[in-house]
């Protein structure tokens, strides 16, 4: 049975640049599927097919059950869409450019005020309402763009590097929407910069690169594709390292790596707190004294560099037409809104 978000064989090429080669995405209904890969893998131009901005040179996708080629406007009548930029009319207030996106979605007026003032409450734009967006700060357009994204409660939300620009307080706050609206059954397909926002929140993550999906699976499946546990120590005195080292050869599954500028040593391991245990009284009683001592496990951003060669990026797409400009994107989101509802 096909997700809410199914997509197959997605083929996108801008000149020479094959932004998609081919992208399989099944997202079954009330999950997250979490989008990551380095600037330029194809995660924008993915979110842009799925939500009618872009058509593919080849394959098929239906996104809450419509075809996505054949019946667009049925697919942006059924969607929430946040991108990388935040598409308001700076002209409008907050609260009024709440309200006509409300309103372009048919809800009587009523509703549409009360549905902006509850989502200002939400994003701590209360005290902004009816100033012009124009005054608002980048963080804060930023959350009144993923407010008007939420006004009518899409079944499916595509969230393009949602919390970007948002303060550690925001982005939590965000999170917790995105949770409230998950539970509640909506489904939703994240792209992400942020590789712990990745972790927390989605069931399945896909790692994009050169326009392919390379890997797939729970948070967890892939960080065990990465290896295990590991002990790292930090020796006081580097004499010591080659001591240490024999210690720490009885507990090691595999090659013991040492770092001498910074006096540490790693290991893999397996046992977790009870085999560290037993490495810290194992180094007290051979007289090696530690500053540091810790059992670290993969994180994504291990997984990030296991499979793409180096660590994620922290900035928007940049190949090819993989980044739109500030204010295409906007121009085509807002586009968008407007045919939904023709």
């Amino acid at each position: 049975m096909r997700g809410a978000i199914y997509a197959e064989g997605l083929v996108k090429t801008f000149g020479d640049v094959r932004a998609l080669d081919g992208v399989d995405l099944d997202v079954p209904e009330g999950t997250v599927l979490g989008l990551l890969g380095p600037n330029g893998a194809g995660k924008t131009t993915t979110v842009r097919v799925l939500t009618t901005l872009l058509k593919p040179d080849s394959g098929s996708a239906v996104v809450a059950g419509i075809d996505v080629l054949k019946h667009p406007n049925e697919v942006r009548r059924s969607i929430g869409l946040s991108g990388q930029f935040a598409a308001v009319d700076e002209y409008l207030t907050g609260r009024e450019n709440l309200q006509m996106v409300g309103q372009l979605y048919q809800m009587s007026a009523k509703a549409a005020k009360a549905r902006a003032g509850e989502l200002l409450e939400r994003f701590h734009l209360a005290e902004a309402a009816d100033r012009t967006a124009k005054t608002y700060s980048g963080g804060m357009r930023r959350r009144l763009d993923l407010a008007a994204a939420l006004v009518v409660r899409p079944p499916v939300m595509f969230m393009d590097e949602p919390t970007t620009g948002l303060d550690p307080r925001n982005r939590q706050g965000l999170w917790d929407v995105i949770e409230e609206l998950v539970a509640g059954g909506t489904t939703l397909l994240l792209t992400t910069q942020y590789l712990e926002e990745a972790d927390r929140l989605a069931h399945d993550i896909c790692v994009v690169d050169h326009g392919r999906v390379i890997a797939r699976g729970t948070s967890d499946e892939l960080k065990a594709r990465t290896g295990g546990e590991r002990v790292e120590v930090v020796v006081h005195e580097r004499d010591t390292l080659d001591t240490a080292r024999g210690v720490l050869a009885a507990f090691a599954k595999g090659e013991t790596t040492v770092e001498a500028h910074t006096r540490k040593l790693i290991v893999p391991v397996t046992g977790g707190a009870k085999l560290l245990a037993e490495v810290i009284r194992e180094l007290d009683v051979r007289g090696i004294e530690i500053d540091d001592i810790g059992l670290r496990r993969p994180t994504l951003d291990d997984v990030f560099i296991s499979l793409t060669g180096h660590a994620a990026d922290r900035g928007e797409e940049e190949n090819g037409e993989d980044a739109p400009v500030d204010g295409q994107q906007d121009r085509g989101r807002r586009a968008a809104r407007k045919e939904a509802v023709r």
